[in-house]
């Protein structure tokens, strides 16, 4: 069998990718490339020549990419902050736009020993995870209402541990449930949450509508009923100088630090740009 040159097999995927109307389709052709050869994505011009049989999966895979298959199902994993989780059918896929939410909460406890953080709505458990592997010395506790997002969280949680990461606290629960984590009250020093805030009937791409559990992505009152209940409970949570971040639809600028500021207990308020320029998170302090 002659070899082939992997430069032009990433060429096709991306005429492929193109012509399908995949977002990046340079970026989603050379990391299905370098999921099929089992390489990082940087070391892909080190590999000039490749079998056939490699040819072949890489467009199996494309193939699937240009049906609007999430890349993240195709490859098994999403990526939040330096680690990575595992993803696929019933959980919701990180975005690289959490990671500034992220980075905001782990700033926030820099100076702090031994904090005490709560992931709201976790789904994969990537933030909460994030966090655990972020600061070893945190107390990580995270809760979701949906069983199979429970057991990617679970599944996350276990090979997070298995790598020496500090393990998290993982419960099931609803973040509407006025007594969910009580025994915490007025002890949490950060508070973190990407809940489902898309207003029903938004337009999304197919990857988000026909893959994304509807629950994780979906909420009424305009995509704002699940940032409510949250913002109550985070309220309830904080110590004093505690923070919270919430993600939030762009169509909630204002809306969003409205129902924030609406808790005396919370000042501080501010939103935040995601890395496309549009609004995407707002954060607080507890008085």
């Amino acid at each position: 069998m002659k070899r082939q040159p992997l430069r032009l097999a990433i060429l096709e995927a991306i005429r492929i990718l193109e012509a399908a109307g995949v977002e990046s389709p340079r970026t989603d052709a050379e990391l299905l490339a370098a999921h099929v050869l089992g390489v990082e994505r940087g070391r892909l011009p080190l590999i000039p020549l490749v079998d056939p049989p490699v040819i072949e999966a890489i467009g199996q895979l494309v193939a699937q990419r240009a049906k609007r298959v999430p890349l993240q199902h195709l490859t098994g994993w999403a990526a939040l902050g330096e680690m990575t989780v595992s993803v696929g059918p019933g959980v919701f896929i990180p975005r690289p736009e959490t990671e500034l939410l992220l980075e905001w909460g782990l700033t926030l406890l820099r100076d702090r020993q031994y904090p005490v953080v709560v992931d709201l709505c976790t789904g994969s458990g990537a933030l909460a995870l994030a966090v655990a592997h972020a600061r070893p010395d945190a107390v990580v506790y995270a809760v979701d209402n949906d069983p199979n997002a429970l057991a990617w969280a679970r599944h996350n949680a276990d090979a997070r541990a298995e790598a020496g990461d500090t393990p998290i606290r993982l419960y099931s629960g609803d973040v509407g449930d006025s007594t969910i984590f009580a025994e915490l009250d007025g002890l949490v020093d950060l508070v973190l949450c990407n809940p489902p805030y898309v207003p029903p009937g938004g337009e999304l791409p197919p990857e988000v509508i026909d893959y994304d559990p509807a629950q994780a992505v979906f909420a009424a009152d305009g995509g704002l009923a699940v940032i409510r209940q949250v913002v109550a409970t985070a309220a309830r949570l904080l110590k004093p100088g505690g923070g919270v971040a919430i993600e939030h639809d762009d169509t909630h600028a204002a809306a969003a630090p409205t129902i924030v500021s609406s808790r005396k207990v919370l000042t501080e308020v501010a939103d935040h740009a995601d890395l496309a320029g549009r609004p995407r998170f707002v954060t607080a302090r507890r008085v």
